[in-house]
C-alpha cells in the first residue's frame, strides 16, 4: 500500500493537507473526500501521517527552538471521551464518530487532536494506536483499556468504563482541591492585612510616638524594628521569597528532593490522611477497572504505578509488582512494604481467596472514597477556625503593640 500526501480544502474553503494510505491514486482521492475535504495536489511519498507529524514536529523545532503539542485538560478529556463513548455505543464505528466530532471545526487543542485521530483512523490505525501519538493527554491507563476493548470486540463498553473511571477520579481530585481552597484564600487574606498593616499603618504610629517623645514598651519597640526591616527590604525580602520558592518548586519535582517532600506530605496531619486516602482509592479503582476489562495483573500494577502522584506510595507499587511471583496474589507483596493499610491488604485478600479481586477492588475503593470524604470535612471544620484564630493572633498582637504607648501616655496624663 502507498503513502499519498494531499494538499487540499475543507468544505469551508481552508487549506488542509496531510497523507493517506491507498493502493492507488483513484483510492486515494475517495479517501481525501470521505475526509470531507476537496483535493487540490495528490503526490506520493514514502513517509505516512505519523511520520509526516514526527517531521513537520522537528521543524518547527529547530527553527523556533521550542514545540509544544496539542494538549487536553482533563475537563475536556472527560468531554471528548463521554461524547465518544455516546456515538459508538449508538452504532456509529469509530471512524465516523471521530468524524462526526472533527466536522465542529473546533480550532482549540482538542478540535486538533480529533482531527488528527480521525485521519489515522480513516488509514487503517487502530485507536489504541493512534491515541499514542498523544501521550501528554492519553495516560498508559487510557491507551491500555481502549486496547484491551478492541481486542475483546467490546469498545463502546472500554470507552464506557473509562468516561466512568476519569469521572471518578475528577470527582475526588475536585474534592481534595475543594478542600484547600478557602484555607489558602484566609491565608492569603491575612498574610495581606499584616503586610497592610506593617507596611503603611505602623509607620504612621513610629512617626507620631517619636514626635509626642514617648517611652516606648518593648512588644512595640520590636514592632516598630519588623516595620521598619519591612519597609526598606520588603521587595529584596520578596525576591528572596520568591526565588525561594521557585528553587523548591524546581527541588521537588524530581529525584531526591521529591521522595522528601512526598515522605513530609505523608507526615502531615489531617493532609496526609488526604492525601493517602485519595492515594488508596485511585490504587483501587485504577487497578480494578483494568482487571474488569482484561489487563493482566502484572501490567495493570506498572500502569497503576504511573498513574499514583505520590512518589513513595507509587514506588512501594513497583516494588510490589517486582515481589509477585504467582503472577495472581498481590497482597503478601503489597503488605511487605508496609505502606497499605492492614484492611486494604485484608480486603484485598479476600478477593484473592474467592476469585473476585476486582469486586474486592470496588469494595476498597468504595471504602477510601468514603474517607476521603470525611477527611475533607474533618480539614474544612479543623482548619477553617484555626487559620481564622492564627490571623487575628497576629492582627491583634500588632494592634495591642500600637496601643500600649497610647495606654501608657493617658495613665501619665492621669497622674
Amino acid at each position: 500500500m502507498a503513502h499519498f500526501k494531499y494538499i487540499g480544502r475543507s468544505k469551508s474553503g481552508e487549506r488542509v493537507e496531510g497523507v493517506v494510505d491507498s493502493n492507488d491514486r483513484s483510492g486515494a482521492v475517495r479517501m481525501i473526500e470521505a475526509l470531507g475535504h476537496i483535493p487540490v495536489s495528490i503526490t506520493e511519498t514514502t513517509k505516512t501521517h505519523k511520520q509526516t507529524e514526527a517531521t513537520s514536529g522537528k521543524r518547527f523545532k529547530f527553527e523556533l527552538g521550542f514545540q509544544r503539542k496539542a494538549k487536553m485538560k482533563l475537563q475536556d478529556l472527560l468531554l471528548f471521551s463521554r461524547e465518544l463513548s455516546d456515538l459508538v455505543a449508538s452504532g456509529m464505528t469509530i471512524g465516523r464518530a471521530l468524524h462526526t466530532l472533527a466536522a465542529r471545526k473546533d480550532e482549540t487543542a482538542t478540535g486538533r487532536i480529533v482531527e488528527t485521530l480521525r485521519d489515522e483512523i480513516v488509514q487503517g490505525t487502530s485507536l489504541s494506536d493512534a491515541l499514542e501519538m498523544y501521550p501528554e493527554t492519553f495516560s498508559s491507563l487510557y491507551i491500555n483499556l481502549v486496547r484491551a476493548g478492541e481486542a475483546s470486540g467490546n469498545l463502546p463498553g472500554a470507552l464506557e468504563n473509562i468516561c466512568i473511571h476519569y469521572e471518578r477520579v475528577h470527582e475526588a481530585r475536585g474534592k481534595v482541591i475543594g478542600a484547600l481552597v478557602y484555607p489558602a484564600i484566609v491565608m492569603l487574606v491575612g498574610a495581606g492585612a499584616v503586610i497592610f498593616l506593617m507596611a503603611v499603618i505602623v509607620p504612621k504610629f513610629a512617626t507620631t510616638f517619636d514626635e509626642m517623645g514617648a517611652e516606648l514598651p518593648t512588644p512595640t519597640i520590636v514592632m516598630m524594628a519588623l516595620s521598619s526591616f519591612i519597609v526598606r527590604y520588603g521587595l529584596v525580602l520578596a525576591g528572596i521569597i520568591l526565588a525561594a520558592i521557585i528553587f523548591i518548586q524546581k527541588s521537588v519535582k524530581h529525584g531526591k528532593g521529591q521522595q522528601i517532600w512526598h515522605k513530609i506530605q505523608l507526615k502531615i496531619p489531617i493532609i496526609g490522611n488526604i492525601i493517602t486516602a485519595n492515594a488508596y482509592a485511585h490504587f483501587s479503582r485504577t487497578f480494578g477497572t483494568l482487571l474488569r476489562n482484561g489487563v493482566s495483573v502484572l501490567p495493570a500494577l506498572g500502569i497503576v504505578q504511573k498513574t499514583i502522584d505520590n512518589v513513595i506510595i507509587s514506588t512501594e507499587i513497583g516494588k510490589a509488582r517486582d515481589r509477585v511471583t504467582d503472577g495472581a496474589s498481590i497482597s503478601k507483596p503489597l503488605a511487605q512494604g508496609k505502606i497499605f493499610p492492614r484492611l486494604l491488604i485484608d480486603m484485598l485478600a479476600v478477593g484473592e481467596e474467592t476469585g473476585d479481586m476486582a469486586g474486592a477492588l470496588s469494595h476498597i475503593t468504595r471504602r477510601y472514597d468514603a474517607e476521603l470524604d470525611r477527611m475533607v470535612k474533618t480539614c474544612t471544620t479543623v482548619l477553617e477556625p484555626l487559620l481564622l484564630v492564627l490571623v487575628a493572633f497576629i492582627v491583634g498582637a500588632i494592634a495591642v503593640s500600637l496601643l500600649l504607648p497610647v495606654l501608657t501616655l493617658t495613665d501619665n496624663l492621669h497622674i
